[in-house]
C-alpha cells in the first residue's frame, strides 16, 4: 500500500506540529503507512528576502499556498497547518478536513531579566538606536503590559497584538519583528532598542520551551536571562485559530475524509468554525486587526471577538448551540464590521 504523505513547512514549529499529527495518524490507523513531506513555502523563502524586512506587509496565504498546490497535484495527501495561518477561503477542490485538539490559546510576554541585565529605572528612556542607549535593560519577573514604562518597545509583527498592546498601554512602541521563535528570542536578547516581544504559548510549548515557577524561560538554545509572563485572554485576546492545528485535504476524497474523522476533535472544530466565520465576515486575513476566541462551556458555545478595523476598540460576544457555530461568527462580524 502506498504511503500517505503529510505536507508541512520545514520550520522547527511546523515540524513539531506535523510530528504530533503523524503520531496521531500512526496510533489511530496503525495499518496505514504515513510519511512527512517537507515543502518550502513563500513565507519560508521570504524570511531572507526583502518582504521579510520589518515594516513591510506580507501577502495572504504565504505559509500555505505551496502545501495546497501539493494537495491539488496529488503530491501530498494531508497538509498540516497552524490554523491561524490558513485563510478562511480555501482553493477550489480543498477543504478543512480536521482540527486537532487545541493547545493553550494564550499569548506570552517575553522580556529581559533585571537580575541578568540592567534594571529599568525612572531615569532610563527607551533606545532610539543602540548608540544612544547601549544598555539592555531588564525587568522584574511577573511583568505585565500596563507596567511597562512609557516608550518601551514591545516588538511584534501582529496587527492584533499591536492594537491590544497600545490599548492596554498607549505609551508603548510596537516595532515589527520577523523570524522564527528562536530568532525573535535572540533579537530580544541582543537588541537594546527592544524591551519585550509577544509569542504564542502553544508554539513555545510545542517547541519544548518551559516557563519556570520563577518566570524564567527555559529550553534548548534559549538566550540567557529571558523571563516570560502568560497573558490572560481578557488583556490579549488570541487570533482566530490560535493553538489549533488544521488538516487540509482534497474535497471528495473519501479515504482522506475517513482518516480525518479519526483525527478530528469535534469541540475544537466547532470553536474554530465560529472564529473563522467571524474572520471571514470581517473580510480579513491573519494580518487583520481583529481577534476572536470561542470555547464550549456547559454545552453552549461562547464566542467573544474584538476589532480595531474601524479605529477604536470594539468588542462583542454571543452564546449559542455549538451547531450554530458559523452563524454566531457571522453574527459578531455583522456587529463589529465598519
Amino acid at each position: 500500500m502506498s504511503a500517505i504523505f503529510l505536507a508541512t513547512r520545514g520550520s522547527a514549529l511546523a515540524l513539531a506540529q506535523a510530528n504530533l499529527i503523524l503520531a496521531q495518524c500512526r496510533a489511530a490507523l496503525p495499518e496505514l503507512q504515513f510519511e512527512i513531506k517537507i515543502i518550502k513555502t513563500t513565507g519560508d523563502k521570504l524570511q531572507t528576502a526583502s518582504l521579510a524586512q520589518e515594516g513591510q506587509s506580507l501577502p495572504k496565504g504565504l505559509f500555505t499556498k505551496e502545501l495546497e498546490v501539493a494537495l491539488l497535484e496529488k503530491k501530498a495527501d494531508l497538509a498540516i497547518h497552524s490554523l491561524k495561518d490558513l485563510p478562511t477561503e480555501l482553493p477550489t477542490g480543498l477543504k478543512l478536513g480536521a482540527v486537532a485538539k487545541r493547545a493553550d490559546v494564550r499569548d506570552v510576554l517575553i522580556y529581559r531579566d533585571a537580575g541578568v541585565f540592567g534594571a529599568a529605572t525612572a531615569r532610563q528612556t527607551p533606545a532610539q538606536n543602540p548608540s544612544t542607549h547601549p544598555v539592555r535593560r531588564g525587568f522584574r519577573a511577573g511583568l505585565t503590559i500596563p507596567e511597562l514604562p512609557a516608550g518601551a518597545a514591545v516588538a511584534t509583527s501582529s496587527t492584533r497584538r499591536r492594537a491590544q498592546l497600545l490599548a492596554l498601554n498607549p505609551g508603548l512602541k510596537a516595532p515589527d519583528i520577523r523570524g522564527n521563535v528562536l530568532t525573535r528570542m535572540q533579537k530580544l536578547a541582543d537588541k537594546p532598542e527592544l524591551d519585550a516581544t509577544i509569542l504564542a504559548l502553544a508554539g513555545l510549548t510545542r517547541l519544548q520551551y518551559r516557563i519556570a515557577p520563577t518566570g524564567q524561560l527555559e529550553g534548548e538554545n534559549v538566550p540567557q536571562g529571558l523571563l516570560a509572563t502568560v497573558l490572560d485572554i481578557n488583556s490579549m485576546l488570541p487570533c482566530v485559530g490560535q493553538g489549533a492545528i488544521g488538516i487540509e485535504i482534497r474535497q471528495g476524497d473519501e479515504r482522506l475524509s475517513k482518516i480525518c474523522e479519526r483525527l478530528n476533535d469535534s469541540e475544537t472544530f466547532q470553536c474554530v468554525t465560529a472564529e473563522r466565520a467571524f474572520l471571514a465576515g470581517m473580510g480579513g486575513g491573519c494580518q487583520s486587526p481583529v481577534a476572536a476566541y470561542a470555547e464550549v462551556r456547559g454545552g453552549n458555545l461562547h464566542l467573544q471577538a474584538l476589532s480595531f478595523a474601524s479605529g477604536p476598540l470594539r468588542r462583542a460576544q454571543a452564546t449559542g448551540s455549538p451547531d450554530e457555530a458559523a452563524h454566531l461568527g457571522r453574527q459578531l462580524a455583522a456587529e463589529l464590521k465598519p
